[in-house]
């Protein structure tokens, strides 16, 4: 068929199918792409992309102050004393430069035109796309003695650049961004989390040593929150924030720094070992956290599995014949802050989740293998206590190998590979199925009745298990507790974690709404993020929400889930109900137990996805470790999220 003959039929993909989106529409049309996602998450970005363009002029020296308030409305508000966005006229576009960095993609300083020798905003997307889904914009600008402002609504100017006239200061310089994230976009929230504002502006302090972040709250006038963020010791001072509630083992923080021949790239590593059995490798570029690593901690991984059996060979800590201590010993206990600066950073991903830059590798790996020799060698006594760390992790591992060699010996005997109190489901297929791990066994016969066999299964436990916080691999394997939850997932644990064979896509914690329900829920919690992290990082794990009460008129049911929903319920019927408190899972029959918790209709669930590493394992050590100091000041510090047990 000749190519003009061709007509368009309802599902064909043609010219005319093809659609050109002018500006920032593409921003507006397909949000996700550009900032991950329209939900938390995407909305919290909005600040960082501002608050990254601060820190990039910290980063070429210009910048030591950025102020970040939330004001009233959920309006952010971030102002830095950096150079300020250029005001001239741009010579590509004939537009002030304020106007181009503000409403077209890719537009910036940060393309080989010499502003900025490293950055963390590589793909020049960051303010413009901030104003796209914002529903105003207000940029103030000082330079030149002057103020400057520019406003602009849903990624448009809607004023021209004003020049306000002179400063009272005339050397003052820097930016002021004001803007209020647009409710079409942002359709599941626009209020903003402190807490997570806080992580991440904290975190920033630490990577650029110096620099003075403020962070407010302004939207309760009579409950302002401020902090300010400011660490001289860099990440050395991030290290120990890491390691707070752990005990060290060697006092000191370790801490290297080199620069590549080139002067493209500079490496910075703090580290030191503690008495946890858990290690915290965090890795950043540009200072833009690499979750998923890259060439950077990759190279040093490997660098010090190689420096710490070199140096335990020459000093006969290792015996001729002895295994080499694997990468997993000698990190067991370590807390590690990685930052690379790199001028041409190659990140993977949108998300920018992993570094690909390949000379950066062996640039970490020759000041590992160089300075962290000559420290051990300067430093017996710490050498020493690593050593002996690493030593017991090995023992450790060798047990772990043995108990897992045993536990599948004796599952092949036993000709069964699942728990015999497991009530399995009938589907295969682990994109539809579900597991609840339920605790106690009348509860568990609760929901056996009330399941739909289909997709749900159940596996009940009894008792508190093990707190694998203070336990090593090897009292894992065999653990009467635990074994039926890693046989029942089929996934293994530790470093035989496997998540393609995870048998059911939901893993769902059930347990009661009381005390001893919240330990279980948290026991089993530090157990996969312990040792089936993928399961946690990819959100695949649950906490059911059974109700608390059951309000009953004239033979209805209601129920609430809370003390200010039983309050509206109660409100809302006037008089003449009965109330009933729910003391555990037990006390619902079959047909409540799914009509409430179980029904993926009805019910509600939380899931559990860790959206910061370092903030994670902070929380499984206060509540599961060994200090009772930091556990009890957690308590008190959320003791108002404690729901009133008493009816």
């Amino acid at each position: 068929m000749d190519i003009n003959e061709m007509t368009h039929v309802e599902g064909d993909y043609g010219s005319d199918q093809i659609q050109v989106l002018e500006g920032l529409e593409a921003v507006r049309k397909r949000p996700g792409m550009y900032i991950g996602s329209t939900g938390p998450r995407g909305l919290h970005h909005l600040v960082y992309e501002i608050v990254d363009n601060a820190i990039d002029e910290a980063l070429a020296g210009y910048c030591d102050k950025i102020d970040v308030r939330i004001q009233p409305g959920d309006v952010i508000y971030v102002r830095d004393n950096g150079r300020g966005v250029p005001v001239g006229v741009q010579q590509q576009t004939g537009l002030p430069a304020l106007t181009v960095v503000y409403t077209i993609l890719h537009a910036g300083g940060k393309f080989g035109g010499g502003s900025y020798k490293v950055s963390g905003g590589l793909h020049g997307v960051g303010a413009s796309v901030v104003n796209a889904l914002s529903v105003w914009m207000d940029v103030s600008v000082r330079q030149n003695g002057h103020l400057y402002h520019q406003r602009f609504e849903r990624g448009d100017a809607v004023t021209e650049l004003e020049d306000l006239g002179p400063l009272e200061d005339p050397e003052e310089t820097g930016t002021e961004v004001r803007f209020l994230a647009d409710p079409e976009i942002f359709r599941e929230t626009t209020v903003y989390d402190y807490e997570t504002l806080q992580v991440r502006l904290r975190e920033q302090a630490f990577l650029n040593a110096g620099v003075n972040i403020m962070l407010t709250d302004e939207r309760d006038a009579e409950n302002v929150r401020s902090e300010s963020f400011h660490y001289e010791g860099g990440i050395s001072s991030f290290v120990e924030f890491l390691n707070q509630n752990k005990e060290p083992i060697h006092p000191e923080v370790l801490y290297f720094a080199a620069t590549a021949a080139d002067d493209n790239s500079t490496c910075e590593i703090a580290m030191q070992y503690t008495d946890s059995f858990n290690e915290l490798v965090l890795s950043f570029a540009n200072n833009i956290h690499t979750q998923d690593g890259g060439t950077h901690e990759d190279g040093f991984k490997r660098a010090l599995t190689r420096v710490m059996n070199d140096y335990a060979r020459k000093y006969n800590i290792l015996k001729e014949a002895d295994k080499n201590l694997s990468g997993e010993d000698v990190r067991e206990g370590l807390a590690c802050v990685i930052s690379v600066k790199v001028k041409e950073a190659q990140f993977e991903g949108q998300t920018k989740g992993r570094l690909g830059n390949m000379e950066v590798g062996p640039l970490v790996s020759r000041m590992i293998t160089e300075k962290l020799m000559t420290y051990l060698e300067e430093n017996p006594a710490t050498a020493r206590a690593i050593f002996d760390k690493a030593m017991a992790a090995s023992r450790a591992r060798e047990a772990a190998r043995k108990a897992r060699d045993m536990v599948r010996r004796k599952t092949a005997l036993e000709n069964s590979t699942l728990p015999g109190k497991l009530a399995d489901c009938q589907s295969r297929n682990p994109d539809e199925t579900e597991i609840y791990i339920v605790e106690g066994d009348s509860a568990g016969g609760s929901a056996k009745g009330g399941r739909d066999r289909k997709f749900q299964a159940i596996l009940p436990l009894w008792g508190k298990m093990l707190n694998v916080e203070k336990a090593r691999l090897d009292k894992v394997y065999g653990n009467d507790k635990l074994m039926p939850v890693i046989t029942a997932l089929g996934t293994g644990i530790g470093e035989d974690f496997d998540i393609s064979k995870l048998r059911y896509g939901r893993v769902i914690i059930m347990a009661d709404a009381d005390v001893d329900g919240s330990h279980i829920r948290t026991l089993l919690l530090t157990f996969f993020y312990r040792y089936m992290r993928p399961l946690v990082e990819q959100g695949h794990v649950y906490v059911a929400q059974p109700p608390l009460y059951r309000v009953t008129k004239n033979k209805r049911h209601y129920y609430a889930y809370s003390d200010p929903e039983r309050d509206r319920i109660m409100a809302d019927l006037g008089s003449g109900y009965d109330i009933q408190r729910y003391k555990g899972l037990g006390e619902m029959d079959s047909d409540q137990l799914w009509e409430t918790t179980m029904n993926p209709e009805t019910r509600v669930m939380l899931r559990v996805m860790p959206s910061d590493a370092a903030a994670a394992d902070a929380v499984f050590s206060v509540l599961m470790g060994d200090k009772v100091e930091p556990r009890r000041e957690f308590i008190e510090k959320n003791a108002k999220f404690v729901k009133n047990l008493d009816v």
